[in-house]
């Protein structure tokens, strides 16, 4: 740094500040700068000679200017901008150095102020001066704020409540750009100058910058490989489009910019790395606006550094710019405590510990409560990851393993991830013992982006909780889904836990808050397709959904749940739960599962009612006959055509309707009884038709999942002819199966009927009662 005050005009004094910055995850190059200041007690200072080229004068504060020469932006993983940084260690070159001024103050606080500010070697080599009282305490509000004092610094929010407002001046830096490279224009002051044109503050003019920089400099990956010539020069970078040194700009715009050396978290980062005892490999930028200073980073802003593919790739990320130091200090630390910019400074150590965070973690506004550190180590074989955001967040992961210096993918079936419309929550359960890497991925909830990394962390597991995997979940949230209230779906009672069985059965109940029409999916590691589909059975109601399932097998299950708006049978079913059953005892016998080919409508739903049937005195789809019969009653006031179907399948052979005389139809005004009789043990479907007129077929109103676990066996009732019309009852016999040579009551009700007779070895008329219904005694015969 040169230090120069004119001896006859009596300008305020100018420095020179040159410096360099490189990218992240390389040895930065060290810049060697000449800093001789002079200082005497007269007005007049010899001053040494400075470059020439680009450098221009800039008024900083009143009585001061700041001549800057060339500088530089980059990182190991995206160009980082930087400028003339504070002094630096003693040992090393000085880089850069600005000599504050002081208010008439304490001798002591002077020297606490001036300690934090320059190096050792610095206060050799300049003196200070004192200035006048107004200019004085100008300063000093400037160098308190350049201090770790988190009081007087505003946050990225404040200084920029939408990216948006740059929109005119992103685009003029990018397209302004662009015509410089075509009419080959590769000077630094010239570009600086023209892309912030029209800018009307300094923000403006470091946001001008910083775009160009992103959009138009990449890390020179083969240069960094040593693959080829290291291009370092100002005027060769803008020529190639890529280098290690990139150069700083602000200096043209009057911006001070300090560069800021330390380590980042970029490229090659491990997170059991350690960083103690070894040299800085990145560089950054500290800007001072607005009396406040703030950070960022060109390199990382442009994209990233692939490794394996020797190339950069140009990803912007807007998180970069001016970014809070509390999240800064996630993955840059600098050297100097200082330039944390944090009111309570972290250790090394801390930062070492500290969980990988990327900027699209910030993007979508995540907090992470758990854990703290990027190490976690499992307590019974569990361990847990939480994060909280404001808005709905969809989220995935993956999880490796070490092998062969690899990192082997394992399934998801490792995990438990849960997710609400604010939260989520993902449990992790190894089934082997040994250490593993968890990489979180989300993007905005309700759309069809790509998923991005945010965040990763490593898990040990000393002994795990279980030997057996969960169910592959492609859906990859447990529960219901975040968006499950917009599908219709209110909260269930069905949190983030497995859900344990002990007799091998499971009711699901899902409320509604509106009709919805209901598809589900069972998944275990023994269950095949057609196994699996006779293992439920689905209820859909007006204000519920309710899915019956049946488990084969001990273990674990998965059982999805798709729903779709019941008026709109043209829209997709989607996703909107999924549950972790384990069966733990009692699992269900193969020969006892549902009946196959059933609809979403057993049980009396939303299509009996909407054919005008109501007040069911079976209100669920499972019948369960101890005696092995049963009376299904309902109102039928529209007056219905109704036909039942009864089926049972045989040896896992197709159900065959041979049993429809086990099942009769009595009319009592709007009243229907349906009497079922079950000629064996066994599971049976009744299935309910109905339809309005005779032109009309019959169509599905719901379907009955009959269950006989009575050893008795039913004769089937007598035969029905078209002349048994609706309204006739039989109460007397009630089986077609007569004892030959003996005598039967009938006692029949026939309506409009002028003579009713039975035949049997001789024919018999029935007499009619006063309760209008025939009566009379026959003899069957041989």
């Amino acid at each position: 740094m040169n230090n120069s005050i004119s001896e006859a005009s009596g300008e305020a004094p100018v420095y020179t500040l040159t410096s360099r910055l490189t990218l992240g995850h390389e040895q930065q190059s060290k810049h060697n700068c000449k800093e001789a200041a002079k200082t005497t007690q007269s007005k007049q200072e010899q001053t040494e000679d400075i470059p020439k080229e680009d450098a221009v004068s800039v008024v900083l504060h009143k009585e001061w200017k700041l001549k800057i020469g060339g500088s530089s932006i980059t990182d190991g993983k995206t160009g980082r901008m930087t400028a003339g940084p504070q002094s630096v260690n003693a040992k090393e070159p000085i880089r850069s150095s600005v000599f504050e001024k002081w208010e008439m103050m304490d001798r002591d606080e002077q020297r606490s102020l001036a300690k934090r500010q320059l190096s050792e070697e610095s206060k050799k080599n300049c003196t200070h001066r004192l200035m006048k009282s107004t200019v004085m305490k100008e300063e000093d509000s400037r160098k308190t704020s350049t201090t770790a004092s988190g009081k007087l610094r505003k946050l990225q929010k404040d200084l920029i409540p939408n990216p948006e407002v740059f929109r005119k001046f992103d685009a003029h830096a990018i397209n302004t750009g662009r015509e410089l490279r075509i009419k080959q224009i590769f000077s630094v002051q010239a570009i600086t100058q023209t892309i912030t044109e029209g800018a009307m503050g300094d923000l403006d003019k470091l946001r001008a910058i910083w775009i160009w920089l992103c959009h138009n400099i990449e890390y020179d990956v083969e240069g960094y490989l040593g693959l080829t010539e290291k291009v370092c020069s100002p005027e060769l970078v803008i020529l190639t489009r890529r280098g290690l040194h990139l150069q700083s700009y602000e200096c043209y715009t009057g911006i001070e910019c300090r560069e800021v050396s330390g380590h980042g978290k970029g490229v090659g980062y491990r997170q059991d790395q350690s960083y103690q005892n070894t040299k800085s490999s990145h560089m950054w930028n500290a800007v001072f606006l607005d009396g406040y200073w703030y950070l960022l980073d060109a390199c990382w802003g442009a994209g990233r550094v692939d490794l394996d593919n020797r190339a950069f790739i140009k990803r912007y990320k807007e998180f970069y710019f001016l970014t809070d130091p509390e999240n800064f200090i996630n993955s840059h630390y600098p050297d100097e405590e200082e330039w944390q910019l944090l009111e309570s400074p972290i250790e090394l150590e801390e930062f070492e510990k500290r969980v990988l965070k990327t900027s699209e973690f910030y993007r979508l506004n995540l907090t992470l409560i758990h854990p703290k550190h990027f190490l976690i180590v499992t307590e019974n074989g569990e361990a847990t990851i939480l994060m909280s955001f404001p808005q709905p967040v969809d989220f995935t992961y993956q999880i490796s393993q070490p092998s062969s210096h690899e990192l082997q993918q394992l399934s998801n079936s490792t995990g438990l991830l849960t997710s609400t419309r604010h939260s989520m929550e993902l449990r992790l359960m190894p089934t082997k013992s040994g250490t593993y890497e968890v990489r979180v991925f989300a993007r905005p909830g309700n759309t069809s982006k790509a998923f991005s990394w945010v965040c990763s962390f490593q898990l040990e597991c000393p002994t795990p909780k279980t030997s057996e995997e969960l169910p592959e979940n492609p859906y990859v949230s447990w529960c219901l889904q975040p968006d499950a209230m917009s599908l219709g779906l209110k909260p269930c009672e069905y949190g983030n836990d497995i859900i344990f069985l002990e007799s091998g059965c499971f009711k699901l109940v899902l409320k509604t808050t509106r009709p919805l029409m209901m598809l589900c999916e069972l998944s275990n590691k023994d269950l095949d397709k057609t196994l699996a589909e006779k293992c439920l059975a689905i209820q859909t109601e007006p204000d519920q959904l309710t899915c019956n399932v049946l488990c084969p097998y001990r273990g674990y299950y998965r059982l999805s749940v798709f729903v779709r708006d019941w008026v709109n049978a043209a829209d997709s079913f989607q996703n909107a739960g999924n549950f972790l059953l384990c069966c733990t005892g009692g699992p269900v016998n193969l020969n006892e599962l549902f009946p196959c080919g059933l609809s979403s409508c057993c049980g009396p739903g939303i299509r009996a009612l909407e054919a005008g049937l109501s007040r069911f005195s079976h209100t669920e789809a499972l019948v369960y006959t101890p005696q092995g019969n049963c009376n299904i009653t309902f109102q039928n006031p529209q007056d219905l055509d109704l036909h039942a179907v009864l089926t049972k399948e045989q040896c896992n052979q197709p159900a065959t309707s041979l049993l429809s005389n086990h099942v009769l139809f009595t009319h009592n005004g709007s009243k229907v009884t349906i009497s079922i009789v079950l000629p064996e043990y066994g599971v049976y479907k009744l299935g309910l038709y109905g339809k309005t007129s005779f032109k009309q077929e019959f169509t599905l109103l719901c379907e009955y999942i009959l269950k006989n676990t009575s050893a008795n066996k039913w004769h089937p009732f007598p035969c029905m002819y078209k002349a048994w019309k609706r309204g006739s009852v039989l109460f007397e016999p009630r089986t077609g199966l007569l004892e030959a040579s003996s005598w039967v009551k009938f006692r029949v009700r026939v309506p409009k009927a002028r003579k009713v007779s039975v035949q049997g070895d001789q024919r018999v008329d029935l007499q009619l009662s006063k309760s209008r219904v025939w009566e009379g005694t026959v003899f069957t015969g041989c």
